[in-house]
């Protein structure tokens, strides 16, 4: 059994990250500390399982009381971590999967947060491009501002532990597991 700790993945909207993740917790040794957000659900997302969907006020008051490990403002937006969600994934003995953006991610390393960081990249910006425009969730000018993002995210990603290119998905799930709980990549 692997000891309990803290996985950290991260990259551009439209890399893939929700896919991987969903993946990955298939996993009994793994859970998901499950982000907080002010944005407004998905058609297809269930609040508390994709996320825990919060007014500005009320995420704003978690954030003053501490209740959040991390957080940031994305595509105007409110995220973050809570810590009850990672404290509880952790005493049970899992591995605890964030699923969290680059800042997010910034703010955990700068607080010395001992973790696994993984950087998911696209394979190209082609690509990237596609699955973006592919969702249909999105205006146009929304995902021109998440690829003007994902560029500078994409800049950061010497900050991480491991980088793993999503273009075939199967390989990138045996390598993040690899890295998570040994045997190589």
């Amino acid at each position: 059994m692997t000891a309990a700790r803290l996985v950290v993945l991260s990259g551009p909207s439209g890399v893939g990250k929700s896919t991987v993740g969903a993946r990955l917790l298939a996993d009994p040794r793994m859970a998901r500390a499950v982000t907080g957000t002010t944005r407004p659900p998905r058609p297809d997302e269930v609040p508390g399982r994709d996320y825990v969907f919060l007014s500005r006020a009320a995420f704003e008051a978690g954030i003053a009381a501490g209740r959040f490990l991390e957080h940031a403002e994305v595509h105007g937006h409110l995220y973050g971590t809570p810590r009850a969600h990672v404290d509880a994934v952790l005493d049970a003995g899992l591995t605890c999967l964030l699923i969290i953006d680059v800042q997010g991610a910034a703010t955990l390393r700068g607080q010395g947060v001992d973790a696994v960081y993984v950087f998911l990249a696209p394979p190209s910006w082609e690509e990237l491009e596609r699955r973006l425009r592919a969702r249909g969730t999105d205006a146009p000018e929304v995902v021109a501002r998440r690829l003007a993002t994902a560029r500078q995210e994409y800049a950061r990603r010497g900050e991480y532990d491991h980088v793993v290119i999503n273009d075939d998905l199967d390989a990138a799930i045996r390598e993040i597991e690899g890295l998570v709980h040994g045997g190589g990549a």
